[in-house]
């Protein structure tokens, strides 16, 4: 009547032995892979502003999709980055961009197309941009060999050994 262990021991050896969890398929890659890492781009046909557009340069980036950039018709908007182009296409400081203008506001402009930098230089060309225009800089204020307008005086007779 009480003899129940080996009984359970008895059942434990006619159990057939367990199987073996399947492994777990290892990954191909992560998101670059997903998105095409490496595509080369392919030519596409340039395209020129319409009714309601505008070239633009961006000024500077301000997060969550938006940036400060100074049209070509002399304003400086905030603009948005749609969302087609948002962590596909990277805008950075110094493109050159089509923005489409709002109606009801004149201060705020939505980024629909970036420009190559050899797109840029075909708009140039073509007498779209305006000449002043410098591609492919970021510090596109003042030129390169800007000294901030710090002067040093030479003769104020400093002895570096004293100090």
């Amino acid at each position: 009547w009480l003899k129940p262990a080996p009984l359970l021991r008895r059942a434990a050896a006619e159990r057939p032995p367990p199987t073996a969890m399947p492994k777990q398929a290892k990954g191909k890659g992560g998101k670059n892979k997903r998105r095409g890492k490496g595509v080369t781009r392919e030519k596409r046909e340039l395209e020129f502003k319409e009714d309601g557009q505008e070239y633009a340069q961006v000024l500077r980036l301000l997060g969550n999709g938006r940036l400060e950039a100074n049209c070509f018709d002399g304003q400086k908007r905030l603009c948005h980055i749609r969302g087609t182009m948002r962590k596909k296409i990277w805008v950075y400081v110094g493109d050159i961009i089509l923005v489409s203008l709002r109606d009801f506001q004149d201060e705020k402009a939505d980024v629909i197309l970036k420009y190559a930098a050899d797109e840029a230089r075909n708009l140039k060309a073509y007498g779209e941009l305006p000449v002043h225009v410098k591609i492919n800089e970021a510090d596109f204020g003042e030129g390169s060999d800007s000294d901030d307008n710090i002067e040093f005086d030479t003769e104020a007779g400093v002895d570096l050994s004293a100090i």
